[in-house]
Parts: structure tokens; C-alpha cells; sequence
């Protein structure tokens, strides 16, 4: 599994006018190559009269599956630029259809990149960029002697405190990135003597989404 990747979470759809043809932008999550068809279908059939549907999907750990099409616009204007929204961003497991209805104009070559480009850019800031970090979960405990010395440690490294408990002793829970997690066990071991217990409860993705953490628990390893 990956330490980290960005990827979207929620499908979103947003639409722009230029030269009074309107791009409608929707963007899925996806985590296979037949999910991805599935969501270019639904668009199809929804949007039945638009002129073009056109897609680009970017699925696998190390972006395995790489797809898009034209449908029909001049080659290389509106396939390739969805598809490099998708690239650019390094976002995994998403698919892009960009419905395109013509107005009337035409709008070029360089006008057509622009505008697919455009509207994919939009689709997928509405439906926000998340960068998830597989964090090592851990479970501290301590005395309320050693409290502080145990909070400052874990934040002094960087690592998240994400939640604390006051009970009998303080039960820290911690969130370390997964390629640290040796660090930091010797480092509470060694400053501790084992007097401030510590157990690893697995292994979660964490969600960074403008600047908020959640945890993806149904993605725990």
C-alpha cells in the first residue's frame, strides 16, 4: 500500500460556458477500470443529446490504468486535456466525463484544450483534492506525572496527537506515519524505560481535506 496519494472522495459536477457552449464537468472516485465504465455510461445516458462525452480516468497505486477519449472532437483537444488535470494533480482512482453541448462558435483547437482542461480543473477542485497518509495507530498511556513529557515528545517529532483521554492515567492516541512507526516506539521505549506503555492498534489512511484530518476506518490495514 501506498504511505501516501491524493485522490477525491465525493463525486462533484460544475459547469462553465465558453462561447455559449457549455462544458458540464463530473467527477467520480473510482477504484476499477469497470467502476470507471459504469460512471462514462451513466453520463452517456444522462446526457444522450449533448454533442460530445468525453473522459479520462487514472486508476492503480502506480497510475496502471491511464484512458481517455475524444468522442468525436478534433484528436488530442479535449481526451488528453481531462486527462492531464488528472496527472498533473497526481490524483489516483478518478474518473472525469466532461459533456460538452456546442453553442453555435467554434472554439479551435487551442480554445478546445482550454476549455475541456478548464472544466476538469473545476470538476475536481468542487469535488476537492484529498491527500491521504497511512498513519501507524497507537494507544499510550501514562501517568499524569509524565503527561507532559509524554505530549511534548509526540508533538515534538511531528507525530498527531489525535485524541486524549483523562481517566485514572492519560490515554493518548497517536497517529504515526507508517514509515516511522520504528522511530518512534524505540524513541518512547528508550526515553521512557517502559514505564509509559504503548500499544499499535493497526494501521489507517488518514484524510487531509483543507487542512482537517478524519480518519478512513474502513480503510484500516
Amino acid at each position: 500500500m501506498l504511505n501516501e496519494y491524493k485522490t477525491i472522495l465525493t463525486q462533484a459536477q460544475t459547469e462553465i460556458v465558453e462561447k455559449k457552449s457549455r462544458f458540464i464537468a463530473t467527477v467520480r472516485p473510482v477504484k476499477t477500470e469497470d467502476g470507471a465504465k459504469q460512471f462514462i455510461d451513466e453520463m452517456k445516458k444522462k446526457y444522450w443529446n449533448a454533442t460530445h462525452n468525453v473522459f479520462a480516468y487514472q486508476i492503480g497505486e502506480h497510475n496502471e490504468l491511464q484512458r481517455f477519449s475524444d468522442d468525436g472532437e478534433p484528436q488530442g483537444t479535449a481526451g488528453m486535456p481531462v486527462l492531464n488535470v488528472l496527472k498533473g494533480e497526481d490524483i489516483k482512482n478518478a474518473a472525469i466525463v466532461v459533456t460538452r453541448y456546442f453553442g453555435g462558435t467554434l472554439l479551435g483547437t487551442g480554445g478546445l484544450v482550454r476549455a475541456y482542461g478548464k472544466a476538469a480543473k473545476e470538476g475536481v477542485l468542487a469535488a476537492g483534492i484529498a491527500e491521504l497518509i497511512l498513519y501507524a495507530k497507537y494507544e499510550v498511556v501514562s501517568e499524569y506525572t509524565e503527561s507532559g513529557k509524554v505530549q511534548y515528545e509526540i508533538i515534538q517529532d511531528g507525530h498527531i496527537l489525535f485524541d486524549t483521554q483523562y481517566l485514572d492515567k492519560v490515554i493518548y492516541t497517536v497517529l504515526v506515519k507508517s514509515q516511522e512507526a520504528k522511530g518512534f516506539e524505540k524513541k518512547i521505549t528508550d526515553i521512557f524505560r517502559g514505564s509509559t506503555p504503548f500499544g499499535k492498534q493497526g494501521e489507517v489512511y488518514g484524510v487531509w481535506q483543507e487542512e482537517k484530518l478524519s480518519l478512513m476506518e474502513d480503510e484500516t490495514v
